[in-house]
């Protein structure tokens, strides 16, 4: 069966923001959190480096994996933060969203709480405190709506 994932880079923060993901949508992770110095064969590396994570997976909503890694500058790796992707979540009611919500826009970077929209729609959107855009959208409660 094919599938579709999210791949996620951070610069040394993958493992804790994967525990803040997890706490605030639930799931688990599908695979231990691997860290770099667990490689077979690794280059010899910082204490720091080797503390880092190869990768981790976390099941969110509907099944869906978003997985991640912390890049490595000894590499000559180099983490650029930008608007290229966002990750969309569709909740099934208002009340998951805005919960959800809630808990993402802790130390967020920007965001846009949840509103009712023209498309009609509730619709909330964040950076998170690691970079990471996501999008939201509900139906809006019944008998809410726009004029």
């Amino acid at each position: 069966m094919a599938t579709v994932s999210t791949y996620l880079n951070f610069d040394g923060t993958c493992e804790e923001a994967f525990h803040f993901y997890r706490d605030v949508f639930g799931g688990e992770f599908t695979a231990p959190v691997q860290l770099m110095r667990e490689v077979p064969g690794a280059p010899p590396m910082s204490e720091e480096e080797g503390g880092r994570v190869m990768h981790v997976a976390l099941e969110t909503l509907g099944g869906h994996q978003i997985m991640g890694t912390d890049i490595m500058p000894s590499m000559g790796h180099k983490l650029t933060n930008g608007n290229a992707i966002s990750i969309n979540l569709e909740y099934d009611d208002e009340d998951s969203l805005r919960d959800a919500f809630a808990k993402l826009a802790q130390g967020a970077k920007e965001s846009y709480g949840p509103q009712a929209e023209f498309w009609g729609q509730l619709f909330a959107t964040c950076e998170d405190r690691f970079g990471i855009r996501w999008m939201m959208v509900s139906p809006l409660t019944e008998g809410v709506g726009l004029a």
